[in-house]
């Protein structure tokens, strides 16, 4: 057994630590599993050992007590039998492999704290010690006191030894004899005393080092010693935002691994910066788990003041109040950095000091995956651009040298391999750094044949993960939302509406559209996707999402892959499936399966794709999303084998409305509710009639119509009696909705967008009788409302937004009783309302721009509110020419 004083006593800071150093080294020898991960743990155990020494030698000096050692003991402990397990995983083990390195990253951070908890109780007996020092320099002082009187003793010995010398030259011997003890004391006492000064210097110069006087301590900006490129023009625009008059606190958000505690390093560093702050910077890692009480300590440390232990937060908050008032009387920079989704209160604890006292340069500067809207905006920080990526490559992999041999063709292609991410190319170049050509092209050939990135880094990947761990119910949806994502292609904008239709059918807490919407906003405020709305106007709350869009950063997105393929093919909760050309997955050509176990399938092929499937059962399946780029494209057959399926998805990116074959698959699908067709030939799907009793909604969008409804081919009241919600959006050659369409009795959302050839609307609308919303939205050359549209006593939302063509409303409009919303923005032709409005008892809001609020301001309104909405010019519309 290892005793306490082993731990910190023997060559290389302790038997412990050799141990488990040894062990490290020998297991990157023998094993190929952890990679890169064991030797980012070796090297921060080489980093470790000046502390360790430090530590030992503290031991020596000043004694720790039993039960610090004894963690510090049980810990290395720990780490030897973690590294123990991790050299018996096998290859294969893919559960046990990402278990025991998820362990080792949290036992090296564990060390990594402990080791600091360990430096702080250093200060702390150091500081006891000096407070002993300074008692010992009071009784020298006392001594060197004592000294001098005996000094002047020994003069008046002297001298009266003088004048007795005559008298008494028997005794001249023994004055002598005084004289040369007296001297001995003397020198005795200025010897001790400047032994104590030089004593007193050590610890004073040791508990400097200790409180942070050298970088590495707490509270204190960290020494930017990595390669940093990309980041200049980023902190430009962070130190435009954050110092500007007025702005105290502003939020760095990305996901992990992309820079952001690198970005606020280099602020705290910049010239400007210092010179405004000087040494009034504040730098603190809060983590997943903060803890208020130890940062406050922190921070009062960083300053040399003592605090006691906090027995509770309410003793924390006031040290911290005390801590912001002293600091604030000079401009202050508090950086919190790795702050976790759900930290609001956290934040709001540093600054309500701002609102309680002036202190305008007081600034916060917060780094998170996530965003905190009510703190402010935020500053997102994007991927690096080739050219930068290539130079964080080129260093990383040191290239130039240590892989001077390597081709330049194999490092361009790496490095779009890494997508832009920091992380991702620093941990791939550190990896490949000093390999064989060989090993860089097996690399590559992995990548082709469907591996990713995080297949081979596995620090990578567990930074990438920590982001999506569902610690509640509500992280657990937006974990299932995250994965969902990767049913789309890369690089493609992912419609919200389709993700809707997914989400209401697949998740309980997610049945209705808000609440969908809702989800892709928490993903976005995490860094997990990104939001983006192409809609001119800025109405909120209207339920037209038809116009906003999903993005995601590429590595993201083999992330959420990544995670779908942790099990084999048949046990998978989703099946996503890439297809290039006609090459199908090994397991699906050798018919590995008999059925499987998905609740969605999704399924992408390229422009080369002959539409020649291979069987498979899918008796679960949910939700089937299709992604192709060819003129023609037949459904899979294995579809009839789908019978519990609710939502289909097509979506053609290619250039032209492709034609579907194999519709008649559909008429198999009894559970059937939704179904969402973009860029798809309407006629040749009418060429094969169906009827979908279950059908609840139908969405196209960039669909060609032709004469699909108007010839009579296909009746849309027969083909799906119980349709409840039709969307129409971008559909440009609809020039008149089908008469039929008003036999739909249950039809409660009617919603035709940016069609600009749709002249007029049915005759009969007035027979849609449960219609609750009624949206025509920038369908500029319809005219006029039939006289039948004042039987929509139902009618809740009227949207006729940017209908430029519109003269009129309906001269009895008062008659739809339930009308609450009227959006009328943009309708510059109309040139009254009918005196009938007045009879809309319900009416709440009617919103309108600068031309027609006049028609509105001058009626005797008594509850409505008229919304005049600016103009609002948004470029994300521009983006619409990818379609």
């Amino acid at each position: 057994m290892v005793g306490a004083d082993d731990v910190f006593g023997g060559a290389g800071g302790g038997i412990l630590f050799t141990v488990l150093y040894d062990l490290l080294k020998e297991l990157i020898s023998k094993s190929m599993i952890y990679g890169p991960l064991l030797k980012d743990i070796l090297s921060a155990l080489d980093s470790y050992r000046p502390l360790i020494k430090q530590i030992e030698a503290s031991n020596e000096e000043l004694g720790y007590r039993k039960e610090e050692v004894e963690k510090f003991k049980a810990h290395m402990k720990e780490g030897i039998k973690i590294v123990k397990k991790c050299s018996k995983v096998r290859k294969w083990n893919i559960y046990k492999k990402y278990k025991y390195a998820n362990k080792l990253l949290g036992w090296d951070s564990a060390l990594e704290r402990l080791l600091k908890v360990l430096q702080a109780q250093g200060v702390r007996d150091g500081k006891e010690t000096l407070l002993s020092v300074k008692r010992i320099e009071r009784t020298v002082t006392e001594i060197e006191m004592n000294s001098s009187i005996l000094e002047s003793g020994v003069e008046i010995l002297a001298t009266t030894s003088r004048h007795m010398e005559k008298a008494l030259s028997g005794v001249e011997m023994r004055s002598g004899d005084v004289l040369e003890g007296m001297y001995r004391i003397e020198d005795r006492v200025e010897t001790k005393s400047c032994s104590m000064e030089a004593g007193i210097k050590r610890i004073e110069d040791r508990l400097d080092t200790q409180n942070g006087a050298k970088g590495g301590a707490w509270g204190v900006v960290p020494e930017l010693t990595q390669f940093t490129v990309g980041l200049d023009e980023p902190l430009k625009e962070l130190k435009m935002k954050l110092l500007k008059d007025g702005v105290s606190m502003l939020v760095v958000t990305a996901p992990g691994g992309c820079g952001k505690t690198t970005l606020a390093t280099k602020f705290c560093q910049d010239g400007q910066v210092k010179d405004k702050f000087k040494n009034n910077i504040f730098f603190v890692t809060v983590s997943n788990t903060p803890n208020l009480g130890l940062i406050v300590q922190e921070l009062h440390n960083r300053k040399g003041s003592q605090v006691p232990t906090f027995q509770d937060e309410v003793t924390a908050v006031k040290w911290l109040q005390t801590f912001l008032k002293e600091q604030g009387r000079n401009p202050l920079l508090l950086v919190l950095d790795d702050v976790w989704s759900g930290s609001e209160s956290l934040l709001d604890k540093f600054q309500f000091e701002m609102q309680d006292y002036k202190m305008p340069d007081y600034k916060i500067l917060v780094t998170s995956r996530s965003e905190f809207p009510r703190f402010g905006s935020s500053y997102h920080l994007q991927s690096l651009d080739y050219d930068n990526a290539m130079k964080l490559f080129c260093h990383s992999a040191s290239l130039g040298d240590k892989s001077a041999h390597i081709p330049a063709s194999l490092s361009r292609r790496i490095v779009k391999g890494c997508k832009g991410y920091p992380l991702a190319i620093t941990v791939a170049g550190g990896s490949l750094c000093g390999q064989s050509i060989e090993i860089w092209k097996q690399r590559l050939i992995e990548w082709s044949k469907g591996s990713s990135i995080l297949d081979s880094e596995t620090k990578l990947l567990l930074r990438l993960q920590s982001s999506i761990v569902a610690s509640d119910k509500e992280m657990a949806i937006i974990r299932e939302c995250f994965l969902d994502l990767g049913s789309f292609p890369e690089d493609q904008r992912i419609p919200v509406t389709a993700l809707i239709d997914i989400w209401t059918e697949l998740y309980e807490q997610l049945d209705e559209d808000t609440l969908c919407v809702a989800y892709l906003q928490r993903l976005t405020n995490r860094s997990l996707a990104n939001l983006v709305v192409t809609r001119k106007d800025q109405t909120q709350g209207d339920g037209y999402y038809s116009e906003h869009f999903v993005t995601q950063h590429d590595l993201l997105r083999e992330l959420a892959i990544y995670e779908t393929r942790q099990q084999a093919p048949r046990d998978r909760e989703r099946l996503i499936i890439n297809i290039v050309d006609d090459n199908l997955p090994k397991w699906w050509m050798e018919k590995k399966y008999e059925s499987m176990k998905a609740r969605l399938l999704s399924i992408s092929t390229d422009v080369n794709f002959s539409s020649k499937w291979h069987h498979m059962e899918l008796p679960e399946a949910e939700v089937l999303v299709l992604n192709f780029h060819t003129k023609n494209y037949a459904l899979p057959k294995f579809m009839d084998t789908m019978h519990k399926l609710k939502v289909l998805v097509v979506t053609n990116y290619g250039f032209s409305p492709a034609e579907l074959s194999n519709i008649a698959l559909l008429g198999s699908l009894s559970h059937l509710k939704r179904i969402r067709l973009e860029r798809v030939s309407i006629p040749s799907i009418t060429k094969n009639p169906i009827q979908l009793v279950c059908l609840k909604k139908i969405s196209l969008f960039m669909c060609t119509i032709g004469k699909a409804f108007s010839d009579g081919s296909i009746q849309i009241s027969c083909a799906f009696p119980n349709l409840e919600e039709i969307s129409i959006d971008y559909c440009n050659d609809l020039v008149e909705m089908p008469a039929d369409l008003c036999d739909l009795i249950h039809l409660r959302k009617l919603s035709v967008t940016n069609s600009h050839k749709l002249l007029s609307l049915p005759e009969e609308i007035g027979k849609l009788q449960n219609l609750e919303l009624l949206r025509l939205r920038s369908c500029t050359d319809l005219e006029q409302f039939p006289g039948s549209s004042r039987n929509l006593k139902k009618l809740i939302f009227l949207d006729i937004s940017y209908c430029f063509s519109i003269k009129e409303l309906p001269e009895d409009i008062g008659e739809m009783s339930s009308l609450r919303q009227l959006n009328m923005r943009e309708c510059s032709r109309l040139q009254e309302v009918p005196v009938s409005v007045l009879d809309l008892e319900h009416l709440e809001e009617v919103i309108c721009d600068d031309e027609t609020k006049n028609l509105w301001e001058a009626l005797p309104l008594k509850n409505t509110i008229i919304v005049v909405e600016k103009e609002n010019i948004n470029l994300n519309w521009l983006h619409k020419l990818h379609f």
